[in-house]
Formats: structure tokens, sequence, C-alpha cells
């Protein structure tokens, strides 16, 4: 079979007992693709495995051409974000329990993953968040995110205000344990359990969803994804802004997170026939009279 692709990224959740004979076992099936095979530096480091090159993700970015990722949501989450700048296409093996965007079952792999490396698949892409932290006219933190960008309360404190505005205009102030602002990937989730809807990958929005606020009034709202964020700290103690897994702390008082549409986009790969809505009846249960 001839290979569409020369050189694949293999990442791993390597906190997951048994993990290193699964990648092993992935790395050897690649390399009868044809494929060199290079490893992510921490998994290459965190399970012992020898035998690959170990590459920073910037240097997987730069010489591999497919990365395929085993692990759950947050494993796919963490290296898209540091693959997306290289336009590399991303195919996940999901190991975890839920795996929105983590779609070839790992006890399938071989039989689905082989057509795939052949070129035969279908591609999508996700849109991504980018942003910071502004205090006092500089910058003190910058970030990306592939779900969703959250601003929470700290562990201990009551509410926090914040004022939203988009563009120039100001929408309002909110009271409540936090605010999100989720991309289509993040709605099914942070967004989701506080309430908010699904967004179909395909359009081109945001949506901006209070966490318990104090108004009941205060409902999820669909926004386009052209503007420009700003959610500014009026009240509350001990405030902190999470870019998906990367957050900052002790954010005070007139300090404004910033939020917009990255130039960068993550590319995914998904077998012949993946279909959005059949990952929704199958994630979240939904009875659909079909398996």
């Amino acid at each position: 079979m001839i290979s569409r692709f020369r050189h694949a990224a293999l990442v791993g959740k390597y906190q997951a007992q048994g993990m290193r004979g699964v990648l092993e076992e992935i790395a050897h099936f690649l390399e009868r693709q044809g494929l060199e095979v290079s490893l992510e530096e921490q998994t290459a480091l965190n399970t012992g495995i020898t035998g690959y090159g170990a590459l920073t993700p910037d240097e997987l970015g730069r010489q591999c051409d497919l990365a395929v990722v085993v692990g759950g949501d947050g494993t796919m989450l963490g290296i898209a974000r540091e693959l997306a700048r290289h336009n590399m296409p991303l195919v996940g093996i999901n190991q975890g329990r839920l795996g929105f965007i983590t779609d070839v079952h790992l006890g399938q792999f071989a039989e689905v993953l082989a057509p795939m490396i052949a070129g035969d698949y279908e591609e999508e892409r996700r849109t991504m968040l980018e942003g910071g932290v502004q205090r006092d006219g500089e910058t003190i933190f910058e970030g990306f995110a592939m779900n969703d960008v959250v601003v929470s309360r700290g562990a201990t404190a009551s509410m926090v205000e914040l004022k939203v505005d988009i563009g120039e205009e100001f929408v309002a102030n909110f009271r409540s344990d936090g605010l999100i602002v989720g991309s289509p990937t993040g709605s099914t989730a942070y967004a989701l359990s506080a309430g908010g809807p699904i967004l179909h990958p395909g359009i081109a929005a945001w949506v901006l969803v209070p966490i318990a606020p104090h108004d009941l009034s205060n409902r999820p709202i669909v926004l386009p994804d052209t503007g420009e964020i700003t959610v500014e700290i009026v009240a509350g103690r001990d405030a902190s802004v999470s870019f998906d897994m990367h957050a900052l702390a002790s954010l005070l008082h007139g300090d404004k997170i910033s939020v917009r549409r990255s130039p960068h986009q993550v590319r995914f790969l998904h077998p012949r026939g993946w279909s959005y809505y059949a990952t929704l009846r199958r994630k979240l249960h939904w009875n659909s009279g079909v398996n």
C-alpha cells in the first residue's frame, strides 16, 4: 500500500496504564505502512520507549506530516494547540472515555488507519481562540485555546462581577461564578455542562456562557467569531483565567481578558463515513434508534 504520508508523529497519554505497549504496537504498524515514526519527547521520556526519534512539538511540526494522537480529548487538545501553527493533520485514537475529537477506537486502529494513511479519509478544520490578559495597558499573559477561555471566581471567594464588551460595544455586566467563551469544539465541553448550546463545528461562532449567574435572565448567547471579546474584572477576589489547560490566577480589578479568533486552525482527519451527528448520538447517548 502506498502511503500518502512519509513521517508520523506519535503522541500518547503517557500517564495511562499500559500505554507503552499500545504505543509500540501503533509505532510498529505505522512503520509497516512505510512511515518513519518519531515520538513526542515527553511521551518517549515517560514511557521509556527507545528506538525512535524523540522530538519537541515544534520539531514534530517541522519534520512530520501526520500526527497520531493516542489518549482522550485532553491529550488531543494539548498537542493540537502546539501543532496548529504547522498546519499538520491529526488523527485521534481514543483511549479515554468520552472522546469527541479522538474518534478512532483503539481496538480497531489498524483497520481504520490503513486506508487513511493511503489517502482515504475525510478532513475537517476547527477554529481556535487566542488572546491574553492586559493589566495597566501591558500584556501579562497570552494563550491559545481549542476548547474555551474560562474566567472564574476564586476557590473560596464569592461571585465575580465581569464587564463584557464585544468590539467597541458594551454588552453587560455579569455577576456569576464565572464566564465561558467557547469555540464550537468547546461547546461540548465545560460550556455544555454549564447549560450552553452545542455548536456545529461548521458554524463560525463562539458561545458565551455565564457560570451559575446571579440573575437567571443571564442566558448563554451565540456570537459571530469575527469580533474581539473583552472581559474586565470589576469585582471579586482571586479570579483566574484559563486558556484550555493554561491558567493565570489572582487577577486584579481592572484586568482585561481579550479573546479573538486565532489565524491558526486545527486539521482533523476522520475515517471515511465519519459523521458529527453520529458522534453526538454515540457520546451523548441520544435515543436515535441507530447504533
